[in-house]
């Protein structure tokens, strides 16, 4: 569970903000009238968040869905692939029976 403490707090308490932060590896929420305004966290969770690219995994991720996608239809050769709808009745039909098979 995150800890919160005022601005206040945390102006005094600086040294102790710190320590917590570091040593528990939890971010603090620092409020203002109530509503928070800022997170104090460490620099080792700060530099992981900054360099992770925004988009990069995205990228990654459609690379290998396309990637999949030409197996795919290189391993189909000239058949057609079965439609999506065809392949969610089957899959709904599998799991009817399964359901059907669990009732006494």
């Amino acid at each position: 569970m995150s800890k919160t403490m005022s601005a206040t707090e945390a102006r005094i308490h600086f040294g102790e903000l710190m320590r917590h932060v570091t040593e528990q590896k939890e971010p603090v929420f620092v409020e203002r009238a109530g509503k928070p305004q800022v997170v104090v966290i460490s620099v080792a969770e700060y530099e992981q968040l900054t360099t992770q690219k925004v988009g990069g995994d995205w990228q990654k991720t459609i690379d290998r869905v396309l990637a999949l996608g030409k197996q795919i239809h290189e391993n189909a050769g000239d058949e057609p692939l079965t439609p999506p709808e065809e392949i969610i009745r089957q899959m709904r039909e599998e799991r009817s029976d399964h359901l059907q098979s669990l009732l006494p």
